[in-house]
Formats: C-alpha cells, sequence, structure tokens
C-alpha cells in the first residue's frame, strides 16, 4: 500500500483505485490548527487531480476521536488580525474534502465535533460506529459553524432539525446519530473504517467517469426545481453517453464479463 504524507498531520494511503486521507494528529485528538488545515487542502488538491482515484475515505488515526474541531488552544493565542489570516486555510481544508470530485466517505468513530463534523458533512456518505458523537457546539463558545454546517446540516436533516442542534451545540449519539440521518451507516465499534474502506471498494468497481458525473448532477442539482434539476442532468448525461467508458460498460455486459475502465 502507497503512502504519502502532506505535512506532519495527514497521510494518503492507496488500496487500489480508493485513496484513503487519513487525519494523524493523534495528540491532539485530529483538532484543526493552521498546519493541518493546510495539509488537508494540499492533500485534497493532490486527490483532486488524480484519475486513477475513483473513491476516497476520510479516516483518522486516533482511537477515540475522528476530529474534535477548530484548535481552540491554539486559537486563544491569536489576535484578530490571525484570525483573520488562518480563515483562508481553514476555508480551503472544508472546501478541499467538498469540492473532491469523486464519491467521498468519511470513516467516523468517537468525537466528530465542530470542524470534525464538518469534514464528515463535506464527504457524500457517512459511516459511523457505535462509538460516534456527533455535533456542532461552536455558539458554545461565541462562533458558528465555518466549515459549511449551517448549509450542510440543513441539506442532511432539514432546516428545523439542523437549527436545534446548531442553537443548542449538543452533542448526538451514535444511534440516534443514525435514526435522524446525521449519519448514513451504523456498523459495531472499531468497524467504521473497515466497513467505509468495503463499501469504496464496492463503488470504486464502477465506471470512474460515470462516478463523476453523477457526483457533479448530484450536487449540481439538489435544491434546484424539477426542470433544471433534469437540465443540470442531461449535461452530466451528455460528459459521460460517448465516452470510452460508457462504450466498454456496454461491450462487457454484452460480452458477459467484468469491465476494464478507461476512465476516459
Amino acid at each position: 500500500m502507497d503512502t504519502q504524507r502532506f505535512g506532519d498531520f495527514v497521510g494518503v494511503h492507496r488500496h487500489g483505485h480508493v485513496a484513503e486521507l487519513r487525519l494523524d494528529r493523534p495528540k491532539a485528538m485530529n483538532a484543526v490548527s493552521t498546519a493541518m488545515a493546510d495539509s488537508i487542502g494540499a492533500a485534497c488538491a493532490a486527490l483532486a487531480t488524480d484519475r486513477d482515484v475513483r473513491v476516497t475515505v476520510l479516516t483518522s488515526t486516533h482511537e477515540r476521536a475522528f476530529c474534535v474541531g477548530a484548535d481552540l488552544k491554539e486559537r486563544n493565542s491569536f489576535s484578530d488580525a490571525d484570525l483573520m489570516r488562518q480563515r483562508p486555510q481553514a476555508r480551503a481544508a472544508y472546501t478541499g474534502v467538498l469540492d473532491l470530485p469523486m464519491p467521498t466517505i468519511a470513516a467516523v468513530h468517537g468525537f466528530a465535533l465542530g470542524g470534525g463534523y464538518e469534514l464528515a458533512l463535506a464527504c457524500d456518505l457517512i459511516v459511523a460506529d457505535r462509538t460516534a458523537v456527533v455535533g456542532l457546539p461552536e455558539v458554545s463558545v461565541g462562533v458558528i459553524p465555518g466549515g459549511g454546517g449551517t448549509q450542510l446540516l440543513p441539506r442532511r436533516v432539514g432546516a428545523a432539525r439542523a437549527a436545534e442542534l446548531i442553537f443548542t451545540g449538543r452533542r448526538v449519539e451514535a444511534a440516534e446519530a443514525h435514526a435522524s440521518g446525521l449519519v448514513d451507516q451504523l456498523v459495531p465499534e472499531g468497524q467504521d473504517i473497515t466497513e467505509a474502506l468495503a463499501l469504496a471498494s464496492r463503488i470504486a468497481a464502477n465506471s470512474p467517469v460515470g462516478l463523476r458525473a453523477a457526483k457533479r448532477a448530484l450536487r449540481l442539482g439538489h435544491g434546484l426545481d424539477l426542470r433544471t434539476g433534469l437540465e443540470v442532468e442531461d449535461g452530466a448525461w451528455r460528459s459521460v453517453a460517448f465516452s470510452g467508458d460508457r462504450a466498454e460498460g456496454v461491450a462487457a455486459f454484452n460480452e458477459k464479463r467484468k469491465p476494464v475502465w478507461p476512465g476516459e
């Protein structure tokens, strides 16, 4: 398994066509410092241009946490000017995950709070084990979710449920999180990464051109009126209809064999 490091706190491990983006700052429970934000952004920029990656899985090396959010110890030393200078770096980390062109899965165990849960929300799917605790507690420290939480959470659970969770800042344990749609799959303790990678492998067996186009249609069409959304879908369909992957998929189906995707 190939490994590439991005700074001290992020590693990308390859499992065939699946990339595992590991949050690796265990001494701080993966709290997102300025340096870690830079590393996440750099890793996502590299993955976004890698046509060999069909699925990305976001994981954690810490046994008891996915990510506890922003590094408040670092921010305690910031001046207002320091905080403003850091803002573009922080945003680049979250939008880096959100803008990945291939399907993305978060594998969550333990605490996924604040910016940590926002990193998971930026993914297409969230697989969580029974130790997971999620939440957006930013109002309890005088700010608001700034990594996409106010926009991504309502898209998952609706405006009223999102408002309750953001206004109270309460923590939600795994069973409730699954029942209310805050996470998509609930798996036994310690199995979140294994199950997320298995799901990624099943997804990665499909056309990489088709996967990226399907994600684009899902993302761009969300929230649009039906007619406009159908135009978005048609544009995505046209982008794949004459691709090598489409030709290979049809040929493999008729020849009763597994497709060998050209990825173009």
